[in-house]
């Protein structure tokens, strides 16, 4: 029998380990009772029960004093590295409940999160450096697969569907709204703002509807609540290929004003008049919380809400 099948037998337990440790130490059964606060006659049995089952001498006795033998020597050598383990899991358990150590796994959308990622991120690691963060660019549609199957920890992202909702906390991080989207050379680039209207004669690049189903339906709605139906050549799966067709001359876009944080030299963005649709970010995770880290970051996340908000005005 090895030590370490015999560690999680019913016979040793901590407390044997710490007598014959304190033993060793001092030399003397008495001295190890007075460190351990206990009796000699308990140390004694503890000795006795782990030489009768590991079948060997730990040590040699005499009436002046207690000499460890060889085999004693090389279970001392053992029992200190478990004695240390075990007092380092129950450590780890503690942190681990605490949210102190892990892992943390966040999803964001790039185009509405780009500009405070990384400092929210960073915030976090400096209150707990021990937290292994993994960091995930998803779409809204990508973000709710990734969620049901529990592959992230917390979502950044548009409102969850109906169906799903009620089994995740969210928060609202900021509002967005809808604008338009010309390249700097467009008649209308100088506007502040327009009527939806006037675009109705343009082609249009809408983000894909597969990636965000309320975006694209919203962006449909809003055109036939001006009197037409968008002419659409283009439908890009992420917001930065949006913005690099307008720059490029493509087309016009309708989309929401984070994505002004992107590359977007060679686009100019315009307020749409009478369009008060609104576009939450909101921090999402599940109800049945199983990740401390979880909390920790929901709680940065949230503390920074406002100079978030700010940012994104």
């Amino acid at each position: 029998m090895n030590l370490y099948s015999f560690v999680i037998g019913d016979v040793l337990d901590i407390k044997t380990l710490k007598s014959f440790i304190s033993v060793a130490k001092h030399k003397s059964f008495s001295g190890a009772a007075r460190e351990l606060h206990t009796v000699q006659p308990a140390i004694s049995r503890h000795i006795l029960t782990l030489e009768a089952e590991l079948g060997v001498n730990l040590f040699i006795r005499n009436s002046r004093d207690v000499a460890i033998t060889e085999a004693g020597e090389q279970l001392l050598k053992d029992a200190n590295a478990i004695v240390e383990l075990t007092q380092q899991a129950k450590t780890n358990v503690k942190r681990a409940q605490s949210g102190q150590i892990g892992s943390l796994t966040i999803a964001h959308l790039s185009s509405a999160c780009l500009s405070f990622m990384a400092a929210l991120v960073r915030s976090y690691k400096e209150k707990y450096p021990h937290v292994h963060v993994t960091l995930i660019e998803m779409t809204a549609t990508e973000q709710i697969e990734a969620l049901k199957n529990e592959r992230i920890d917390v979502a950044f992202s548009r409102p969850l569907p109906n169906s799903i909702k009620d089994d995740y906390f969210n928060h609202c991080i900021y509002i967005d709204s809808l604008v338009a989207i010309v390249n700097q050379n467009h008649l209308l680039a100088t506007r502040k703002s327009i009527d939806l209207a006037s675009l109705k004669n343009e082609q249009f690049i809408i983000f894909n509807r597969e990636e965000a189903h309320g975006l694209f339906d919203e962006t449909i709605l809003q055109c036939k609540n001006a009197q037409f139906s968008p002419n659409i050549i283009s439908q890009p799966r992420h917001m930065q290929t949006l913005v690099t067709e307008v720059a490029a001359g493509l087309g016009v876009a309708i989309a929401p004003y984070c994505v002004r944080k992107l590359y977007s030299e060679g686009c100019h963005f315009i307020a749409l008049n009478n369009v008060t649709t609104q576009i939450p970010v909101e921090i999402q995770f599940k109800k049945t919380l199983t990740n401390a880290a979880v909390n920790g970051f929901v709680d940065i996340a949230l503390s920074t809400r406002q100079q978030i908000q700010k940012s994104m005005a």
